[in-house]
């Protein structure tokens, strides 16, 4: 009873340390004026971006040999932060083609270090297209999604090692909980993510329709996937076209 009692003693410990530190880190998105709980300054999420580029691009084969590409990339991705809140983000932007032409893909690091595989890239007819995946990517940054989602995980950490602690249970379900409450925010930030996109499109001239066509595209290019929708951290794209039809008609 003695050792139960005092396993429980130090489970709440545990747990109220987490979720005390992740209300500590409470912070007001400057663009969007969002309470975020955040876990870096925007300085941190700059420097860290910067760092990881060089081992982050390696890692899907260096970037792409081809300057047409690379200027193309640029220059849309600079129309749009420029020509949106984006630009008046503390945030350097920073567009890159990567030279994986197996894995389609678009991804953007803290602090606004964007990349597209030359797998996706290629995948794109229009402008339009392209400019809703930077448009998309550079509303993570702006989101402070990656800023979230690593104080999401430091609390979800310390709630499963208190569950661990309780229980004696190692193996215990709240590990699986857990990674479910972790996808459920990586879900929610591609809709943030893609409603950022439209109206990016929207504001610097691009037919936001681009958008939906991404996702058919990436639909076809995940086609033969059984992978539920609740157990991935992107949603469907037949769910993310019909939010996006429903954010371009209001616009």
């Amino acid at each position: 009873m003695r050792t139960t009692r005092g396993r429980l003693i130090m489970a709440v410990i545990v747990g109220l340390i987490a979720v005390v530190s992740y209300f500590g880190k409470k912070s007001i998105n400057p663009i969007t004026g969002e309470e975020q709980y955040v876990s870096l300054t925007p300085e941190q999420e700059i420097a860290l971006g910067i760092q990881s580029a060089p081992e982050i691009a390696a890692q899907f084969g260096g970037l792409y040999n081809d300057n047409e590409a690379q200027n193309l990339v640029k220059r849309v991705g600079a129309k749009i932060v420029s020509g949106t809140a984006a630009g008046s983000s503390p945030y350097q932007f920073d567009f890159h083609v990567l030279a994986d032409d197996q894995t389609v893909n678009a991804f953007a690091l803290p602090g606004g270090q964007i990349f597209i595989t030359v797998a996706l890239l290629s995948r794109l007819k229009t402008e339009d297209q392209l400019a809703g995946v930077l448009g998309h990517e550079i509303g993570h940054v702006i989101g402070r999604h990656s800023a979230e989602h690593m104080a999401q995980q430091e609390l979800t950490q310390g709630l499963i090692s208190a569950g661990q602690i309780a229980t004696n249970d190692p193996n215990m379900i709240a590990s699986y909980v857990g990674q479910m409450i972790s996808m459920k925010f990586g879900r929610e930030d591609e809709l943030e993510s893609d409603e950022f996109g439209v109206h990016y499109m929207y504001e610097t001239g691009y037919n936001p329709q681009g958008m939906i066509e991404v996702m058919e595209i990436l639909a076809a290019a995940s086609s033969g996937s059984s992978t539920p929708e609740f157990q991935s951290t992107h949603p469907s794209p037949e769910n993310r076209i019909e939010k996006l039809e429903e954010i371009i008609a209001s616009l």
